[in-house]
């Protein structure tokens, strides 16, 4: 007599709605991997990222799109992305892969940002908080039910934005106004929240921009580093170039002081200790006098 029981309860169970089961993970691609740990931060494990720029050894203006790319991309719900023609071949894949199903972010576009700006958009905290907030929106529009664990991850990640406004702050208040230059302008926006005076602009577009600066410009950086018109070098230290090489060894010999900035999240470190780390360079570079 147990036996049609048993049989009845499994076919119940076989014709019911797995109760509880856990939904899919919703796909995030990010092409920077800095983006990438933020969508991680706030989604935790409701969320499976993937960032296709992760290597600090790597050039970016050197990278190629690959198949396994371009699949991962085509089964993303949320893809994420700079703008500004910093990763131009994004628009190329998601082109080549369209979907009606898929919400795609371009960060520079949160922030007003249009072509020409500076696109190391990510040196500015308030980047990074900006785009949190609107992935946090995204994630709970589609999945309610986790809109309190969204928004409890959103609020530990503006919370830990803190300490590193507060060391911008404390910086900005010694540093304002000491001239400082760089090879190209990765650490742009962090030299404006410093209240830094960035000089060599004309270089550091030519080199961005993979174009011979003129003689002109070479001559007046060397002059400044030599001359001691600035304190401060911060060079590419992800990307090799043998101009801004040449300018890193006039630097030394000079005795100006040098920090390199990367323009990819180094391995093993969150984006908060990634930015607070380049800070700390900065600081230890330049002491107190």
């Amino acid at each position: 007599m147990k036996k049609p029981i048993l049989l009845a309860a499994l076919a119940a169970c076989l014709l019911q709605p797995a109760l509880g089961r856990a939904a899919p993970a919703i796909n995030i691609v990010a092409a920077e991997n800095f983006y990438g740990d933020v969508a991680q931060q706030i989604g935790g494990t409701a969320v499976k990222v993937s960032s296709i720029l992760s290597n600090p050894d790597e050039d970016p203006h050197l990278f190629e799109a690959s198949p396994s790319v371009a699949r991962n991309i085509s089964a993303a719900k949320f893809v994420v992305y700079s703008g500004i023609d910093y990763d131009p071949w994004m628009e190329k894949l998601l082109a080549a892969a369209r979907s009606g199903d898929r919400k795609t972010i371009v960060v520079a576009d949160l922030i007003g940002k249009k072509s020409g700006d500076n696109p190391h958009i990510w040196y500015d905290p308030a980047t990074m908080l900006a785009f949190a907030q609107t992935l946090t929106d995204d994630l709970v529009a589609i999945d309610g039910a986790h809109q309190a664990d969204y928004q409890a991850r959103l609020a530990r990640f503006q919370e830990s934005i803190q300490p590193i406004q507060a060391k911008i702050a404390a910086l900005r208040a010694r540093l304002n106004g000491t001239p400082a230059t760089a090879t190209e302008p990765v650490f742009g926006y962090m030299f404006d929240a410093l209240g830094m005076n960035v000089r060599n602009m004309s270089f550091q577009m030519s080199v961005m921009n993979n174009t011979e600066p003129s003689a002109s410009d070479v001559a007046a950086f060397e002059s400044d580093l030599k001359t001691h018109k600035v304190r401060l070098l911060v060079y590419n230290s992800q990307a090799s170039d043998p101009i801004a090489q040449r300018m890193e060894k006039i630097a030394k010999a000079s005795h100006v002081a040098i920090v390199g900035a990367t323009e990819t999240e180094p391995a093993g470190k969150k984006y908060q200790e990634w930015m607070l780390s380049e800070l700390d360079a900065v600081d230890r570079a330049l002491p107190h006098e």
